[in-house]
């Protein structure tokens, strides 16, 4: 009975679940900082400094905490700063420049890199 349960949940797309997931961290650097610069205005009592095509201050800031949260509590010290290397700077790093950084054999930092992906993407209901 348990063989025919588990035969039921559907198998993810790891390609599909990673790109996804990277898109988001993406955006999040860019609602980071428009988070930031919102709370910059408000504090010189400025409502618009830039013209407004499309108000989502409610949505964009509920990502940027709801991020924040799944870094702080879904992964390790090691797995956030994996990602955090990884898809949160500034500049595109390489895998082997995190490996190397971090002191970790290849396969050690496959591993781990997999496995923040997925916990990661659950946390934020990607899967």
């Amino acid at each position: 009975m348990l063989t025919n349960q588990l035969c039921l949940i559907p198998e993810v797309n790891e390609k599909q679940v990673r790109q996804t997931l990277i898109n988001e961290l993406k955006l999040y650097k860019a609602l980071k900082v428009k988070q930031e610069n919102l709370d910059e205005q408000k504090a010189n009592g400025i409502l618009t400094l830039f013209p407004r095509l499309k108000d989502q201050n409610v949505c964009s800031e509920l990502k940027v905490r709801q991020i924040e949260r799944a870094l702080e509590y879904s992964l390790d010290e090691i797995e956030q700063d994996i990602i955090r290397m990884k898809y949160l700077t500034s500049r595109i790093v390489k895998d082997l420049e995190v490996c190397e950084e971090l002191g970790l054999k290849k396969d050690r930092y496959y591993k781990l890199k997999k496995q923040a992906t997925f916990k990661l993407s659950t946390a934020l209901g990607i899967i």
